[in-house]
């Protein structure tokens, strides 16, 4: 494990890299954005890619913000109609970013912030969420009270560590002066071809342990339903192809949710050319499938990369049927979600 400097914001403030390594996979981390710039692990013969979507430069993602290519994104993760929520009989503006509505937490997200890093296992201090032996590092923040308009000052870590297997661990911790909602993700695009392969639509296969879904209108935002995937397009309970056309939440079997072990299935991609394996496992009750339709080509085109967000449901906020994104004084928000990288 390593840190280096690697520039600074337009702000002037400076942004580290750290390089995790154990057991056959790397993967680089800035504390701008918490983002995954990169995971380099071996396919069946051995030879090693990069196996996400990421850039060179801290210059190009400050360049190139909006796919959140890599990020952490909060303090809410996907839409929130209309910008607006009420809690507790307090109505409460958020920052609008697509349209009237806020996506990923603002146009001044987690995305956008430059996180503090202190090491975890060999070099520093294990904590709670963190699994035994894992190594890494852990990105902190206070996201003050009124930040992108959400209430509540919020003191929120992410643990980004390898396990010995060479897993990568994704822990995340908040607690609040004040309630509020919170539902905080990775959105890192999965190439297992390599960076720079065949578009994942071309060939990949998805498994997604999921029986039903959240429908969308329009504006993708969900109609409330929970939708049974049964001989629509939307069944990847046996692995399959996977096509473009997806920006979906879809609805985790196997009780995920508050208390919810850590190694419930939420998604297993497959790569028959490398025979690279990528599975996901979670605590979250919800997983967003987006195909990458609408990059343009500079850098990536179409479908070069797929996202696999593990999450709480799209506008929670105003869904009082769904599992709630609440967060009050007192509680601890806790959720986990591993990557395994394997090949057959």
């Amino acid at each position: 494990m390593n840190t280096e400097r690697v520039g600074a914001t337009p702000e002037g403030t400076p942004v580290d890299r750290w390089t995790l390594e154990r057991a056959g996979t790397r993967i680089r981390l800035l504390t701008y954005g918490g983002i995954v710039q990169s995971v380099e692990v071996p396919d069946r013969d051995g030879t090693v890619a990069d196996i996400v979507l990421g850039f060179p430069e801290l210059t190009d993602y400050v360049e190139h913000r909006g796919p959140y290519y890599g990020a952490l994104v909060g303090r809410y993760a996907n839409r929130v109609a209309g910008s607006a929520f009420t809690l507790d009989g307090v109505a409460h503006r958020v920052t609008p970013n697509e349209g009237p509505n806020c996506l990923h937490g603002g146009a001044d997200g987690f995305d956008r912030r430059v996180w503090d890093a202190e090491p975890i296992g060999a070099d520093g201090q294990v904590a709670d969420g963190d699994a035994a032996g894992a190594t890494g590092v852990r990105l902190s923040r206070v996201s003050p009270d009124g930040e992108e308009g959400f209430p509540g000052r919020l003191d929120v870590s992410v643990s980004y560590t390898l396990d010995e297997d060479g897993s990568l661990r994704i822990a995340y911790r908040a607690v609040t002066d004040a309630p509020t909602h919170v539902s905080l993700t990775n959105h890192t695009y999965w190439n297992l071809g390599g960076a720079g392969s065949a578009p994942v639509t071309a060939g990949h296969e998805l498994r997604i342990a999921a029986g039903r879904i959240t429908p969308v209108d329009g504006s993708l935002l969900p109609t409330g339903e929970l939708a049974p995937v049964d001989a629509t397009r939307f069944d990847f309970r046996t692995s399959r192809p996977v096509t473009s056309g997806y920006d979906h939440n879809f609805v985790l079997d196997g009780g995920q949710g508050d208390g919810a072990p850590e190694d419930a299935l939420a998604a297993e991609l497959y790569d028959p050319a490398s025979g690279r394996v990528l599975t996901i496992t979670t605590t979250e009750p919800g997983i967003q499938l987006y195909t990458g339709d609408h990059f343009d080509g500079k850098p990536f085109g179409p479908g070069a990369g797929i996202a696999l967000e593990t999450q709480h449901f799209p506008d929670s906020p105003n869904r009082p049927a769904f599992p709630s994104t609440v967060l009050r004084p007192g509680e601890v928000y806790a959720s986990t979600t591993v990557c395994r990288f394997a090949t057959r």
